[in-house]
């Protein structure tokens, strides 16, 4: 019978990386090395090189290993803050360290259920339900049955779209969640989720329903102060509640990211405002922003974006007065979304490192020209639109329409590709791709295609491509 794991294992980095996470620090460049040094060790970690089998059977408790350091890291933040240890540069290195510790236990759990994939016509599992270890709790909230929110709870999750990867990936780190909402409890103990969407703006659904809608990823973070939390709940709930009203204002989505008084929500900025509100103005999120510096701008210009400093969803992580409750993750999805997150990483560092940019078509154009009226188009072009958006929202520029579009249709065959990548490689390994030979193989596709991949293109050379026939081979 083989060891459990080799004797340099993955085993031997976690007691590393444990030691190094409660290692106490003066200096925040002291910090910053020892979360740089834990995220090396994670993301070096290679299960090719273990016996899967025992992987397997250890991944239950090695999951568990990296919730609570993730847990005990955050837990910390207070003591950095007080110390004035939380440096820009020790934000930027926890947001990777908890990033990482992510993708790492989402390894196990795929390797832990044999690499099962969610089939055609399979219904996906509703968050926060399911067996092997796909809700990790936080041991200070366990009560031995399934989850309880509780008003003012705030709810993370990540679609499976590659507009979702987009949005988790647009800001200076990248992330892992592409939406935020809050939870609010009636009077009658109904439980609903507040939240602004894309395509219908501000609206108040009922938390169950939301909880099934296509998330692959989910985690709920709850307020200390209850108080607060209920008061932010009421009130941002009463407002929403309002403005779908006959006498109120719809709130429609905020494309451009700003943290300003202008009365549109992105969901973030909805979850800022309740707190906003149940305070009285002296609680303002997020305490870390995200910054928004990609240099090449032409995409940010066309989706609309007019903000170099935005609060996206994964800043909670950083939050100190936030506890970490309950992650949630299907197993089935989580490899593809990953590949989606290394694809998107590939596509704006192309657009920086490349000058790449998207070139639309006349398919394109008149999608963003007429997608409010799409019925009336083509089944090309009905398709197309409905690929990305089901529902065109009434403020939606057609330059904005245009770029989702180009991105989707951009992003799809290459993770097509890397899908059947991933297939061969768990078939002849029994462990998904590291994710340094994901973004080894995605350059090997730029460099296949010679810039030209999708809709995007150089922008100084002369086109090479039918303006209509942009598919990655």
């Amino acid at each position: 019978m083989p060891p459990p794991l080799p004797s340099k294992s993955f085993l031997d980095d976690l007691d590393a990386i444990e030691v190094l996470a409660w290692t106490p620090t003066r200096r925040a460049s002291d910090l910053e090395s020892n979360l740089a040094e834990i995220y090396r060790r994670a993301a070096n970690a290679r299960f090719g090189e273990y016996d899967v089998k025992a992987v397997a059977r250890a991944a239950p408790e090695l999951m568990y290993r990296l919730f609570d350091l993730r847990i005990a890291l955050r837990q910390r933040i207070t003591d950095f803050e007080a110390k004035g240890l939380m440096t820009l540069g020790v934000a930027q290195q926890l947001r990777d360290v908890f990033r990482v510790l992510r993708y790492v236990s989402d390894m196990l759990g795929e390797i832990a259920v044999g690499n099962d994939r969610l089939r055609q016509g399979e219904a996906p599992a509703r968050a926060f339900t399911g067996f092997n270890h796909n809700t990790l709790v936080n041991a200070a909230f366990y009560n031995g049955g399934d989850v309880r929110f509780r008003s003012g709870d705030v709810l993370l999750v990540r679609g499976h779209a590659h507009n979702s990867a987009a949005i988790a990936r647009i800001g200076d780190v990248d992330s892992q969640f592409s939406h935020v909402g809050i939870v609010h409890v009636d009077a009658d103990n109904k439980f609903w989720l507040v939240e602004s969407l894309i395509e219908d703006g501000a609206v108040i659904s009922p938390l169950a329903a939301a909880l099934e809608h296509g998330i692959v990823r989910a985690v709920l973070y709850r307020h200390r102060d209850g108080e607060l939390a209920g008061r932010a709940a009421e009130l941002i709930a009463t407002y929403v509640a309002r403005s779908s009203t006959e006498a109120g204002r719809r709130i429609l989505y905020d494309f451009t990211m700003r943290l300003d008084d202008a009365p549109n929500l992105f969901c973030s900025k909805l979850v800022r405002l309740a707190y906003d509100k149940g305070s009285q103005g002296k609680y303002k999120i997020p305490t870390y922003p995200t910054r928004i510096q990609m240099r090449n701008r032409d995409f940010l210009d066309r989706i609309g974006v007019e903000t170099d400093s935005t609060f996206a969803p994964a800043d909670i992580d950083l939050e100190s007065s936030f506890d970490l409750v309950a992650e949630w993750q299907d197993y089935r999805e989580t490899s593809n979304i990953r590949l989606q997150d290394f694809t998107m990483d590939k596509v704006f560092a192309w657009m920086d490192e490349h000058g790449l940019r998207f070139v639309e078509t006349p398919t394109i154009r008149l999608v963003a020209t007429f997608g409010k009226w799409s019925a009336t188009f083509s089944n090309n072009a009905r398709q197309l639109l409905g690929s990305v958006l089901p529902r065109v929202p009434p403020n939606m520029r057609a330059k904005t329409i245009a770029t989702v579009a180009m991105l989707h249709r951009t992003a799809e065959p290459i993770y097509n590709e890397l899908q059947e990548l991933e297939r061969r490689t768990i078939q002849s390994t029994g462990v998904p791709m590291h994710g340094l030979e994901i973004l080894e193989y995605l350059e090997g596709i730029r460099r296949r295609e010679q810039n030209y991949i999708g809709y995007l293109q150089p922008q100084r050379e002369e086109r090479k491509r039918p303006a209509d026939a942009p598919a990655t081979a």
